[in-house]
């Protein structure tokens, strides 16, 4: 507005109060908005030109507070706090202009039912009730617990509570996993009701023993899970920081005396259901108090105990303004005004706090995507993760790129400028360009063949005709096996034989074997087939080798007359040599069989040229190798499932043969494939419309 233009009106039911000393020492007010119940912390500034507004006019006001105080006002400065007071709706509108403005920014406001209930489904308050009246009735049968003496004894309370759940430490412990069923989910759910209940009781009640009005409590839906809340926007109010940050921590110091005392009666009380339900209320306000409502980075108790004590108001978007503004100084040295001058040590604290709250909320809101994805019918959670990517992911990102935008011709300008875009443009040449062909694997070098020899029955070696390290061929006789029994039994079944072929021939001209001939015939053939079935047996003794290989493993027991029992191992024969490699499924499509790859082995040795043979198209169930999983410190993620080690993930074997020497004892190691170039935006791209086309069932 002009110097001369007279000034508009105030809203009349608008009021100041004295607020806290600022970080220099200079004095503070706040303007209250009781419509909105809205506080605006003013510098002196401020407060002069506010307290002046009477005079009607920018250049009276500046010219006043110039001559009465040590503060030097403009026309311009005068005209900085009118546009403030605009923005914040402070203002008696007084013409159609004014109207216009009103209008255009509750239209601004202003969406469709779908569009509300796309961008506020993850959060929304319904107020419950009106509280004022019996606060103010039940505060004096409570105020006791607000004294240093409750919180003395609550404090030898939890000393006494932690000194008994430490002696009992694995029951406590124990009983923990025993509440993941339905019925403890249960309890913890109707504990953390009753904790939050006295959690925001602590919150009003606080606030009703300073004075302060606490116009409304309710229920709050984040993500549809209903969260209770106060309203005590009046400690704005309070000049003490103390008093403020002990509204602000009021919920979180009743819920760890709930904790405390909670943690005692579980240690003093025997098993029984009043036990359980003090371990359910213990583990369940030591969880939420610690782990949730500390938290500086979003909404919640932490983040207001933050501002009290830091005394940054607005310290979410104040810490966002600087960390914006300095990452446009770090990438194009536009040479900015800065939003708000700190210390050195605070101005690089605030722009790490501003980082640390955007990885947090990168994190939690694709978190909450696929919460809500798994959580609607398949349809509706494709199309709400998609609004939760655009509008809380995507959104942030695309807001800034238009402010870069806006500001193109000074980003220009600069030589920051052309350093950032040269190493912007060879980031996006590395990530769309496809340099490498490279497919690498984790594998295992390891014998083509193996077989492991046994005995196939007992017997005493009579002749060991090979040693470690011979190679053989196929049929090559290893070792003899005598079994005097088996040669006993044979000798007697050949006596047998030739007696019974004797009575078979003396039939003709003794009568005594004509009777019995027939019986004579079945006995001489069941005594051969005994013969047959001991003489293949005999020849089993003889072990020969059933491949082409490498005698390996002689076992220590394979000694000259030494007996050796069935199925006993004796030694080993190996053959050739090849890779098994396990590959991820989005890198299959880049091999093919004829491809060359390198195997590098784990520790030293060198690496070695090989090339694919064969390449398997299903998924493989279970890892024939289990030196190649993640639990005997390989590189594939695998789990126990009914005794097999089952991958996490699809991979798919991939066979190479590879030249050199034969090994004996495995090797673990990677291979690398040449496969066909995929930069690494197109495998991304792949990716996800691969999980896509799954997810949509197509």
């Amino acid at each position: 507005m002009s110097a001369g233009a007279a000034l508009p009106a105030l809203r009349d039911e608008l009021a100041l109060h004295s607020g806290p000393v600022g970080h220099d020492g200079a004095p503070t007010w706040l303007l209250h908005d009781p419509l909105r119940n809205q506080f605006f912390r003013l510098t002196w500034p401020v407060f002069e030109v506010l307290s002046r507004w009477h005079l009607g006019h920018s250049e009276a006001i500046a010219l006043s507070v110039s001559a009465e105080t040590t503060l030097a006002l403009e026309a311009d400065d005068v005209s900085d706090v009118v546009e403030f007071l605009a923005r914040s709706q402070l203002l008696k509108p007084s013409g159609s202009r004014d109207v216009e403005r009103l209008l255009a920014i509750h239209d601004a406001h202003k969406t469709g039912w779908l569009t509300w209930a796309l961008h506020h489904y993850l959060f929304f308050r319904v107020p419950l009730v009106r509280p004022d009246q019996w606060l103010d009735a039940i505060l004096p049968f409570v105020e006791w617990m607000g004294r240093r003496s409750f919180r003395l004894i609550t404090l030898g309370a939890l000393v006494v509570g932690l000194f008994l759940v430490g002696r009992q430490w694995g029951i406590f412990t124990t009983t923990f996993v025993d509440h993941f069923s339905m019925e403890g989910l249960a309890s913890f759910g109707i504990a953390l009701g009753f904790a939050k209940i006295v959690h925001e009781l602590s919150h009003a009640l606080t606030a009703k023993s300073y004075g302060l009005r606490v116009p409304t409590m309710g229920v709050a839906f984040l993500v549809l899970m209903p969260v209770l809340y106060t309203d005590v926007n009046e400690a704005w109010k309070l000049t003490s920081r103390r008093q403020r940050l002990m509204v602000g921590g009021a919920g979180i110091l009743s819920e760890l005396a709930l904790a405390a005392w909670a943690t005692l009666a579980w240690g003093l009380l025997p098993d029984g259901t009043a036990k359980s339900l003090a371990f359910t209320l213990a583990a369940t306000t030591w969880i939420s108090s610690l782990a949730i409502n500390l938290s500086p980075f979003m909404r919640f108790d932490g983040y207001f105990l933050a501002m009290d004590a830091l005394d940054m108001p607005n310290l979410h978007n104040r810490a966002f303004a600087l960390a914006r503004w300095h990452l446009r100084e770090v990438l194009f040295g536009l040479g900015e005004t800065i939003p708000e001058c700190f210390p050195p040590r605070i101005h690089a604290g605030v722009i790490a706090f501003a980082w640390a709250i955007w990885i947090y909320r990168l994190t939690l809101f694709l978190g909450i995507a696929m919460l809500v994805y798994h959580f609607f019918i398949k349809v509706v959670g494709v199309m709400l993760f998609c609004v939760e990517i655009g509008w809380f992911v995507a959104r942030p990102f695309f807001v800034e790129f238009n402010q870069w935008w806006e500001k193109a011709r000074a980003i220009r300008t600069t030589k920051r400028s052309r350093i950032t875009f040269g190493l912007f443009s060879g980031l996006v040449l590395l990530a769309v360009v496809p340099w490498s062909s490279r497919v690498s694997a984790p594998a295992l070098l390891k014998a083509k063949d193996h077989m492991v020899v046994y005995a196939p029955l007992p017997g005493v070696i009579g002749e060991l005709v090979v040693k470690a390290g011979d190679k053989v061929t196929i049929g090559t006789v290893l070792a003899r096996l005598d079994n005097p029994d088996m040669a006993l039994r044979l000798a007697q079944i050949e006596r047998r034989i030739g007696v019974l072929k004797y009575e078979i021939e003396a039939v003709g001209f003794d009568d005594s074997f004509r009777s019995r001939a027939q019986a004579i015939v079945q006995e001489l053939g069941s005594v051969m087939a005994e013969r047959t079935a001991l003489t293949r047996d005999q020849s089993r003794l003889m072990l020969t080798a059933s491949i082409d290989g490498t005698v390996i493993d002689l076992s220590p027991v394979v000694q000259l007359g030494q007996w050796i029992g069935p199925r006993e191992p004796m030694m080993a024969l190996r053959s050739g040599t090849q890779i098994e490699a396990y590959v991820a499924e989005d890198d299959l499509p880049r091999i093919a069989v004829g491809a060359s790859a390198t195997f590098i082995p784990e520790g030293s040795g060198g690496a070695r040229s090989a090339t694919v043979i064969g390449i398997d198209r299903t998924a493989v169930k279970s890892l024939a190798d289990p030196e190649l999983a993640v639990l005997y410190g390989g590189a594939i993620s695998a789990r126990f499932d009914n005794k097999s080690l089952v991958p996490d993930l699809a991979v798919y074997r991939v066979r190479l043969t590879v030249g050199g020497e034969d090994i004996f004892t495995p090797v673990r190691g990677q291979v690398l494939m040449n496969g066909e170039r995929r930069s690494l935006v197109g495998r991304v791209l792949r990716s996800v419309a691969a999980v896509v086309i799954r997810e949509w069932g197509a």
